[in-house]
């Protein structure tokens, strides 16, 4: 008889499957302190848990028995996950439970957004008969621009075509099968900032989403169009948003969540006529509260049973032969991936990993997660995880393709991350482990290069010509810039070349437009690793 113990507030209907199974006991104990917990962990197998209840390791050491611990919900961040993972508990979430809720609370903004209704009553309970005020505007045949086509995105595009709308979409994994198949039209961020009339985010917050609707993108918008957040807070530039509002660029703006939540009470949102707020409803409906608790409890019941199950946000258990080889790997292929898709500009539709060398003789599973976790990480952000990754891909229509070959020209082993994107461009990095010298990057596209893949890095593709490494230098150091190690990779003399600088600092996207205005410079990026 397995014992679950559930110490969060969830409802009978959430958690009947496991009620109802003959070799579950269900013990619902709410509101425990940690001390108290810890006092009873230690009968139970499972433990299933809402936002209320923190799971740290003194409660997981006390857990000799435990098994899985359930969250009935998406975020993990009241979970000790390394203590999990070093104890082999496994961690799983609900992360599909509350797409459809949160895309109908996006549309009732949207459409409160359209027809003044919050301001509207307001007005008329107040007594005040106002119609003259709140002249509004149909959604039919507008453009609506969705930044982030996931679960969310996708639902929420499904619904603005039922209303007549035009979808522009945006997302750094659609390629245009997808759109297609969605309905959608595949578009740019800037396209869609300057063409929409209504503007829905459904992006993780990550430091390249952070701010991605701020001043400039606000300045070039067409005059009355409206915006909706529902995603999360600091996408969009609040202060940004409100001078853009007052100076009528900006029609109006539903905000479901905010950048410090909940915000403070002079916050100009709270204030503004024009503004609609919601204190992070997004998930609240009797449906996703119960389906979460279903999907969970129904993970948690195989998880105990020894069953195959999904949406583990820990590390899924591996035989300790095959980690002692992949364990120093995953670092690197994590940077691999990440490498790859930070040189990359278009949307990726294959991931391909080749391993050669002894790594051909063992299950890479694991190890490709990690990579995979690289590519997607630059654009989901803390969404994406070693467990969840390849779901993640595949949702997407993102193909991983792997391949191994026993032997390796140059090297003990060899890993190689191609990203093929829909216009028929690869991006190439190649990777091992340097005895005594640690990670190191052997290969950008088709040049051979040495490089720690570490800090802050400038890939500068350029042609061979005399002096051109001499203004690079100069202009950095103009720029304040200090440079650490200098790689150039080049095939033939005089022909095309790289040049992969690792520099001390974060370098100004100013800075990256004036290299690539130097004399015989084709582009310059920049790459930030961990």
């Amino acid at each position: 008889m397995f014992k679950v113990l559930v110490s969060d507030p969830i409802s009978d209907l959430g958690i009947q499957q496991l009620m109802d199974a003959a070799d579950v006991q269900v013990d619902k104990k709410t509101g425990l302190s940690e001390d108290e917990l810890t006092a009873i962990i230690g009968e139970y197998d499972g433990l299933l848990v809402r936002s209320q209840t923190r799971v740290t390791e003194r409660i997981m050491s006390a857990g000799t028995k435990l098994k899985v611990v359930g969250r009935a919900g998406v975020g993990v961040d009241n979970i000790d996950l390394e203590a999990a993972t070093k104890r082999g508990i496994v961690v799983i979430n609900a992360p599909d439970g509350n797409t459809i809720t949160t895309a109908e609370h996006t549309f009732a903004m949207m459409i409160a957004l359209a027809r003044h209704i919050p301001q509207a009553y307001a007005k008329t309970v107040n007594g005040v008969w106002d119609r003259k005020s709140f002249l509004g505007v149909e959604l039919r045949n507008k453009t609506l621009g969705v930044m982030g086509m996931g679960r969310i995105g996708s639902e929420v595009a499904k619904r603005a075509k039922a209303f007549g709308m035009n979808i522009m979409a945006f997302d750094p994994f659609l390629t245009e099968e997808r759109a297609d198949k969605l309905g959608v039209e595949l578009a740019s961020v800037d396209s869609i900032i300057r063409s929409a009339d209504f503007i829905t985010v459904h992006t993780p917050l990550t430091p390249e989403t952070r701010h991605m609707i701020a001043r400039p993108q606000f300045e070039v918008m067409k005059r009355g169009m409206r915006i909706v957040n529902c995603a999360r807070g600091g996408i969009i530039d609040e202060r940004a948003l409100v001078e853009a509002i007052d100076e009528g660029i900006v029609a109006g703006a539903a905000f479901d969540v905010f950048e410090h939540e909940p915000p403070e009470s002079d916050h100009p949102f709270l204030s503004h006529p024009k503004v609609i707020v919601t204190p992070h409803l997004g998930a609240s409906t009797i449906e996703a509260q119960e389906n979460v608790a279903i999907d969970v409890s129904e993970q948690v019941l195989h998880i105990l049973r020894n069953e195959p199950f999904k949406n583990a946000v820990n590390f899924p258990l591996v035989a300790a032969s095959v980690m002692n080889k992949l364990q120093p790997y995953f670092s690197l292929g994590e940077k691999l991936g990440s490498v790859a898709a930070q040189i990359t500009a278009h949307a990726v539709k294959e991931i391909h990993v080749d391993y050669a060398g002894e790594l051909a003789e063992v299950d890479t599973q694991a190890l490709t997660r990690y990579i995979v976790k690289g590519v997607l990480e630059r654009h989901l952000g803390s969404e994406v995880n070693i467990v969840n990754s390849m779901h993640l891909a595949k949702s997407r229509d993102l193909h991983v393709v792997v391949s191994q070959t026993p032997k390796t020209k140059d090297f003990a082993n060899l890993v190689t991350v191609t990203l093929k994107t829909q216009n028929g461009q690869e991006r190439i990095v190649a990777g091992t482990l340097l005895l005594g010298y640690g990670e190191r990057i052997v290969r950008l596209d088709k040049f051979p290069v040495d490089v720690a893949p570490e800090g802050h890095l400038i890939l500068i593709s350029h042609n061979d010509k005399p002096g051109i490494i001499g203004r690079v230098g100069t202009l950095l150091g103009e720029n304040d810039v200090n440079i650490a190690s200098m790689q150039v990779g080049r095939k033939v003399i005089g022909g095309e070349a790289i040049m992969c600088l690792t520099v001390d600092k974060d370098v100004p996207k100013e800075v990256l437009v004036k290299l690539t205005g130097l004399p015989e410079l084709n582009t310059a990026q920049q790459i930030v690793l961990s």
